[in-house]
C-alpha cells in the first residue's frame, strides 16, 4: 500500500482556502512506498498564517520595507504577490530590494514563470541593469513573445541596438514565436539606436505579416525613416495610412521639420488643423522648430499666441522651443523674455538660452548664462558644452573655450565627444591657430570623424591654408565620399590661392562621382507669408524686378566707391564682368531685394540661408543696410548677422 508522508506539514491558508501552486514551484510532498500505520492524522495539514494579502496590501500602499519583512515569513508567496513586489521595487527605485526579491523568487521556484520573467526584465531595465535583465532572459526556457519584447525594449533603451537586431533574426530563424506590434516597434527603434539602416527590411516583414495598417507601427516607421533622412519614404507611409491619429500627424510634421523641409512641415500642420485635430505639446514643438528654421517671426508669434490660449505655455519642451525660435528669428530679446518667465527651467531650457546667445555672437553672455545655470544647481549636459563652446567659437573667445573644454572632465565628469572636439577645432581654426587645431585632432583618443575634419577644412577655407586643407579633405573624401560640400570647400580654397588647375581637377572629380553642389536657398517672411528664393530662380514672378533693383543698387554703390565685388569666390576662370553677374544672382541678395520691394519702409528684413554667407554677400548687405537705411537680419548655417548702418554684429568674424 502507498502512504503519503508529509515532511514538513503542508501549510493551509485561513478559512480552508487552498493556496494555488505554480507548475514551476518546488514540491514539498514526498511520495514513499510502505505500509499504512493507520494514523489518519499523518496526512492532515497544520494551519499556518497566510501573509500574501498583507504583503500585497503593503505594496499597494508603497510600504515596501514592511512587505519585505512579511515576505521572509511567508512560505508560499503567490505569483501576484511577486508581481506587486517587483512593481513596488521599481516605484521605490530600490535596486538592493529588487535583488532581494529576485533571489527569494528563485528560491520559491518561480524562476521559470514567464509572466514574472517579463516583469523582472522590465524592472531591471528601469534600473539600467541590462546584465541582470539578460540573466533573466538567458535562464528562462519558455520564452513567450512578451519576454522577447521586454528584452528587446531593455536592450534598445540601453543602447544595444545591434544585439536586438541579432536576436530578432534568431527569433525569426526559430520560427516558433510570431512577432506582434510591440516587437516591430522595438526592433525599428533598435535600427536607430544601432545606426544600422535595416528599417526597410523590417518594413517588408511588417507588410508580409499584415501589420501595415496598424497605426502605432506605421507611426514608428515614419519616425525611423525620418531619423535616417528618408523623407520620401516617410511621406509614402504617411499618405497610405488608412487612419491617422495625433501622434501620426506629429511624427510627419517632425519628419519635415528635422530634415530641412520647414515649409512642408507647415503644410502638414495646416492640413492637420483642417481635420479638426487639436495639436498637443509634441506637435507644437515640431511646428515651432519649423518656424525657427524659416526665420518666420510673425508666424512664430501667432504660434505663441495659440500655445498660450490652449494652456501649453507651462510645458517645458514647448517653452524651450519658443526660446530657440525667437532667437533664430532674430528676436533674441523675446526669447529671453520667455526664458525669464519660466517658472521652472531644466537643462534643455538653459541650453536653449546659451545657444541663442551663441548664434548671435554674444559669447560672454553665453558663458555667463552657462555659469548661472550651474549656480542654480542644474548640471550641464554634453549639449550644454556644445552650445557654450560654439558660442566661444563665434565670438573668438579662445582662452575661455579652452578652460571650459578642460572643465568637462575635471569638474563635471563628462567625456568630450566628437562634437566637443569639433567645436574646439572650429574655435582654434577660426582664430587662425590651425596648427594647434591639427595637434588636437592628432591627440584625440577617439576617431575624429567627418565633423572634426569638416571643422578643420572650414577653418582652412577662412584662412586659405592649402596644406592642411588637402590633409583634411583626403580624410573627408574617405569618410564622406558623396558629400559634395567637402569638394566645393576644397575648390574654394584652391580658387582663392589661384590654383586653377587644382580647381579644375576637383570639379572633374565632382562630375565623375555624379555629385552636385547644394544650391543656395534663402527664406524671407513678408507680411506673414514665407517666400523661398534660390540662386537660379526663374519661378518668382518678380524675378526681373529683383534683378533690375540689384543691378541698380550695385551700379550706384560702385560709382560712389562703396562697393567692390569680391570675385575671388567665383570658381570659374571667367571675365570679371561675368563673375559679377554670377555674384548678383546669389540667393541672399535676391532675398534682400525681394524684401526691399515688398516690405514697408522701416520694417526689418529677416532672411535665413541654408549655406554659409559668402564674403561678397556679407559686404554687399552691410552696404545695403547703410545705403537704404534698413535693418537686415540674416541667419546663415552657422550664426546670425545683424546688419545696421553699414556694420555687422559679427564684427566680420564668422
Amino acid at each position: 500500500m502507498w502512504t503519503l508522508v508529509q515532511t514538513p506539514p503542508l501549510p493551509s491558508p485561513p478559512c480552508g482556502v487552498q493556496n494555488p501552486y505554480s507548475s514551476y514551484r518546488r514540491r514539498r510532498i514526498s511520495i514513499a512506498f510502505g505500509h499504512s500505520t493507520g494514523n489518519s492524522k499523518s496526512i492532515k495539514s497544520i494551519p499556518r498564517c497566510n501573509y500574501n494579502d498583507s504583503i500585497q496590501s503593503f505594496c499597494k500602499k508603497g510600504q515596501l520595507k514592511e512587505a519585505l519583512q512579511l515576505l521572509s515569513q511567508e512560505p508560499n508567496p503567490t505569483q501576484h504577490t511577486y508581481e506587486l513586489l517587483i512593481l513596488s521595487c521599481s516605484e521605490k527605485h530600490s535596486f538592493y530590494d529588487a535583488l532581494t526579491v529576485h533571489r527569494k523568487l528563485i528560491d520559491d521556484g518561480f524562476e521559470q514563470d514567464s509572466f514574472l520573467a517579463t516583469k523582472l526584465i522590465n524592472m531591471f531595465s528601469n534600473f539600467d541593469s541590462i546584465d541582470h535583465a539578460r540573466q533573466v532572459f538567458d535562464k528562462i526556457y519558455n520564452r513567450t513573445i512578451f519576454i522577447w519584447n521586454a528584452f528587446f525594449r531593455a536592450l534598445t533603451l540601453a543602447g544595444h541596438g545591434v544585439e536586438v537586431l541579432d536576436l530578432y533574426r534568431h527569433m525569426n530563424a526559430i520560427g516558433i514565436i510570431p512577432s506582434d506590434r510591440f516587437t516591430y516597434t522595438y526592433v525599428l527603434k533598435a535600427c536607430v539606436v544601432a545606426s544600422i539602416p535595416k528599417h526597410k527590411e523590417i518594413h517588408a516583414h511588417i507588410f508580409r505579416h499584415g501589420y501595415h495598417t496598424h497605426i502605432h507601427i506605421m507611426t514608428t516607421l515614419i519616425d525611423v525613416y525620418a531619423r535616417f533622412g528618408s523623407v520620401q519614404n516617410a511621406t509614402c507611409v504617411f499618405s497610405q495610412m488608412p487612419q491617422k491619429n495625433m501622434v501620426s500627424w506629429s511624427a510627419m510634421i517632425a519628419c519635415y521639420a528635422k530634415n530641412g523641409k520647414p515649409l512642408e512641415a507647415f503644410d502638414v500642420f495646416r492640413d492637420m488643423m483642417t481635420h479638426v485635430l487639436l495639436p498637443n505639446s509634441v506637435t507644437m514643438v515640431s511646428v515651432v522648430q519649423a518656424c525657427a528654421a524659416l526665420g518666420a517671426l510673425e508666424q512664430g508669434k501667432l504660434l505663441h499666441g495659440y500655445i498660450i490660449r490652449n494652456g501649453l505655455d507651462s510645458i517645458l519642451p514647448v517653452l524651450s522651443a519658443l526660446v530657440t525660435m525667437y532667437a533664430r528669428c532674430g528676436a533674441l530679446e523675446l526669447g529671453r523674455r520667455v526664458f525669464d518667465q519660466m517658472g521652472k527651467r531644466d537643462v534643455v531650457a538653459w541650453n536653449s538660452m546659451i545657444s541663442s546667445y551663441g548664434i548671435h555672437g554674444f559669447g560672454a553672455k553665453a558663458i555667463e548664462t552657462f555659469r548661472e545655470m550651474i549656480r542654480h544647481g542644474v548640471s550641464p549636459s554634453p549639449i550644454s558644452f556644445v552650445s557654450v563652446l560654439g558660442a566661444c567659437s563665434h565670438a573668438g573667445l579662445v582662452e575661455e573655450g579652452k578652460q571650459l573644454f578642460d572643465s568637462m572632465w575635471k569638474e563635471h565628469k563628462i567625456y568630450p565627444s566628437v562634437e566637443h572636439y569639433a567645436c574646439m577645432v572650429d574655435l582654434l581654426g577660426r582664430a587662425n591657430q590651425l596648427e594647434e587645431a591639427a595637434i588636437i585632432i592628432q591627440d584625440m583618443r577617439i576617431e575624429p570623424g567627418p565633423k572634426v575634419w569638416g571643422s578643420l577644412l572650414g577653418s582652412c577655407r577662412i584662412h586659405c591654408n592649402v596644406e592642411l586643407a588637402e590633409r583634411a579633405s583626403r580624410r573627408l573624401f574617405e569618410l564622406e565620399p558623396t558629400n559634395a560640400g567637402n569638394y566645393v570647400l576644397l575648390a574654394d580654397i584652391y580658387a582663392e590661392a589661384k590654383m586653377w588647375d587644382e580647381v579644375k581637377q576637383v570639379r572633374k572629380l565632382l562630375e565623375a562621382k555624379g555629385l552636385r553642389k547644394v544650391s543656395g536657398c534663402s527664406m524671407i517672411e513678408v507680411k506673414r507669408k514665407i517666400y523661398s528664393l534660390q540662386s537660379v530662380d526663374e519661378i518668382n514672378i518678380q524675378i526681373e524686378q529683383i534683378h533690375a533693383l540689384l543691378l541698380k543698387l550695385s551700379m550706384e554703390m560702385k560709382q560712389n566707391g562703396m562697393y567692390v565685388p569680391d570675385t575671388r569666390i567665383v570658381l570659374y576662370d571667367l571675365e570679371e564682368e561675368e563673375k559679377e553677374r554670377i555674384l548678383l544672382g546669389h540667393s541672399e541678395k535676391l532675398a534682400v531685394a525681394f524684401g526691399l520691394i515688398n516690405s514697408s519702409k522701416g520694417d526689418p528684413i529677416r532672411i535665413s540661408k541654408n549655406l554659409r554667407l559668402c564674403e561678397d554677400c556679407h559686404s554687399f548687405t552691410k552696404l545695403i543696410s547703410k545705403y537704404t537705411n534698413r535693418e537686415i537680419l540674416v541667419r546663415d548655417i552657422n550664426r546670425f548677422h545683424h546688419f545696421s548702418n553699414g556694420v555687422c554684429s559679427c564684427g566680420d568674424y564668422w
